[in-house]
């Protein structure tokens, strides 16, 4: 039978419910969702999707994905998931689904669509879980739509970059009913490790903050590259002797040797980035708050999407300096 999580109005009803189910049912297991009892959609299979989504599959859960350009989504099928030609399909097959797009543009079309949206085709008591950066606004709006259908929605947005994502090390930042975030934990486990940091759209604050935590560390990163270089500095010597220190960070784990490498293929697109830190500064200005470190972020990394790097990985931040400073930075065994 099916697990389907249904919406009650409040923590006192949900906990009879869940008393009177497990005393109805012979075992408690019933209760914990499982690949026997669980079936899972999936939409958006990109570079961070497919590895996510992989992890449900190798598990053993029954996985239905949808992808505009289904050839993206072959690696999935090969192992074994089944294929809708719709978001609303998807929902119709499933009780968890899981979103992983582009823009919080796509997010509202997969999920809010009337007809071909996913939330139309989802039966009471199923689960929407957002794992895109998107507005904190919006996930408010589709947990209300959600909860008006006696369903369940989660904003779960994730970092940790392509990396992360293959091999089930994300940080999961997840918002909304706190109880359904734990029954979801056997999925979330497979991907890496669910944060709760509130209701609906905390989850998506917290991404954000993570994003401006990451663009000035990256920002830093690069400037210190263009200096150790322009001093004559062996810049590999130089970031191995930092790794270890104050100075270290995952950017520099993440990152380092493909910027050495001059590798710049995308763990995060440039283009989502500019996305992410635009939706920053819109959420600062309706705070009244001022950062400018994120806005000199977002000004360097639209150098880049103007030069048509917008495809590149964050990483290519790099170039923007070099341009800046009429430099190349080399590794002496590049």
């Amino acid at each position: 039978m099916p697990l389907l999580l249904r919406r009650f109005p409040s923590p006192s009803v949900v906990s009879s419910f869940f008393l009177r189910r497990s005393m109805a049912s012979s075992t408690i297991s019933s209760d914990i969702i499982t690949p026997s009892n669980t079936k899972i959609g999936w939409i958006g299979t990109g570079v961070m999707g497919r590895s996510m989504c992989g992890h449900l599959i190798k598990a053993g859960y029954t996985v239905t994905v949808f992808n505009r350009t289904i050839s993206k989504a072959q690696t999935l099928i090969d192992m074994g998931a089944n294929v809708a030609d719709s978001p609303n399909s998807v929902a119709e097959q499933s009780d968890v689904v899981f979103t992983i797009v582009g823009y919080p543009s796509d997010v509202r079309h997969v999920l809010l669509d009337p007809k071909s949206g996913a939330l139309s085709g989802l039966r009471q008591g199923g689960v929407l879980v957002d794992m895109t950066t998107s507005e904190p606004s919006l996930a408010e709006e589709i947990a209300k739509a959600a909860s008006f259908k006696n369903c369940f929605s989660i904003d779960a947005p994730v970092s940790g970059g392509d990396l992360g994502a293959k091999n089930g090390k994300l940080s999961i930042f997840a918002g909304g009913d706190e109880t359904t975030v734990k029954r979801l934990d056997p999925l979330f486990s497979l991907m890496g490790k669910v944060n709760f940091m509130g209701t609906s759209g905390k989850g998506q604050f917290a991404k954000l903050a993570n994003q401006i935590t990451i663009a000035s560390t990256m920002l830093g990163l690069v400037e210190g590259l263009i200096y150790a270089h322009k001093a004559g500095l062996d810049v590999k010597k130089f970031l191995e002797a930092i790794s270890t220190g104050a100075a270290g960070s995952k950017s520099i784990d993440l990152y380092g040797d493909r910027i050495l490498k001059r590798d710049f293929d995308p763990g995060f697109y440039v283009n989502h980035f500019v996305k992410d830190l635009g939706i920053c500064l819109n959420e600062c200005q309706r705070m009244g708050l001022a950062l400018p470190g994120l806005a000199l972020a977002q000004q360097l990394y639209l150098s880049l999407k103007a030069h048509g790097e917008g495809d590149l990985g964050t990483q290519a931040l790099l170039l923007a300096l070099e341009r800046l400073n009429n430099v190349s930075v080399q590794s002496s065994d590049s």
